[in-house]
């Protein structure tokens, strides 16, 4: 049943709606905890040292930080091996593209894809950057993410590669979370307009809550 579920072109489309789902649920948890920067150093450290303490004693440390590690790869490889499997069949089903192309796909609709690239060509870098500091500038200190990202934040490639990823977010989220819900049969002619704003005012609040921490970085409120 898991094999014809996955093989079929509706339980990819719902593979995609419960991945990004989960992945929607970690960015707003991430960004409430980015946040947390402007409250100081102290405050921002001892924050990122807790996220590895979590569950302790039963848990061991950093054991909740990695299954909530595991359960995101998992998630982004499965959300990523769909889109590419169900883009693959559409180009197959429609060799010959439209002549006419939808007048009223939006924006963010026609940028999934390349968007989707941007994000994991992002969570690499930014991985590198910040978890491992293999491409750290400054002098990556252990321990200590909140000198890590002033570091990151007071060059201009680390700007500008944030900001064009959040503003790539801001797009896939906006698309993503209405088509997860028609996905998942939560759309209605009666729901149409509050999935809608739903969807503008997670986006919205993502990109603009993400963007603070660069922004608070240049303009020396976070330094």
């Amino acid at each position: 049943m898991a094999r014809t579920v996955w093989d079929s072109t509706v339980g990819k489309k719902t593979v995609m709606a419960v991945s990004g789902l989960i992945m929607l649920l970690y960015l707003v948890v991430h960004m409430l905890g980015n946040l947390k920067i402007f409250f100081g150093a102290g405050e921002f450290n001892h924050y990122a040292h807790w996220l590895r303490t979590i569950g302790e004693p039963f848990m061991h440390y950093e054991w909740t930080l990695w299954v909530v590690r595991v359960v995101l790869v998992l998630a982004v490889v499965a959300h990523a091996v769909c889109a590419y499997q169900l883009s693959r069949r559409d180009i197959k089903a429609r060799p010959a593209k439209y002549v006419h192309k939808k007048a009223r796909a939006s924006y963010a609709t026609r940028t999934m894809r390349w968007g989707g690239v941007i994000l994991a060509l992002f969570i690499v870098w930014h991985l590198l950057d910040l978890t491992t500091g293999t491409v750290h500038s400054g002098g990556f200190e252990s321990g200590k993410p909140y000198q890590n990202v002033v570091d990151t934040f007071s060059t201009w490639y680390g700007n500008t590669l944030y900001i064009v990823a959040m503003l790539a977010v801001g797009l896939h989220v906006r698309h993503g979370f209405w088509s997860a819900a028609q996905t998942l049969g939560a759309g209605s002619r009666t729901r149409d307009r509050a999935l809608k704003t739903t969807a503008n005012a997670l986006a919205l609040l993502l990109t603009a809550g993400f963007l603070a921490v660069p922004v608070g970085v240049m303009t020396g409120v976070v330094s």
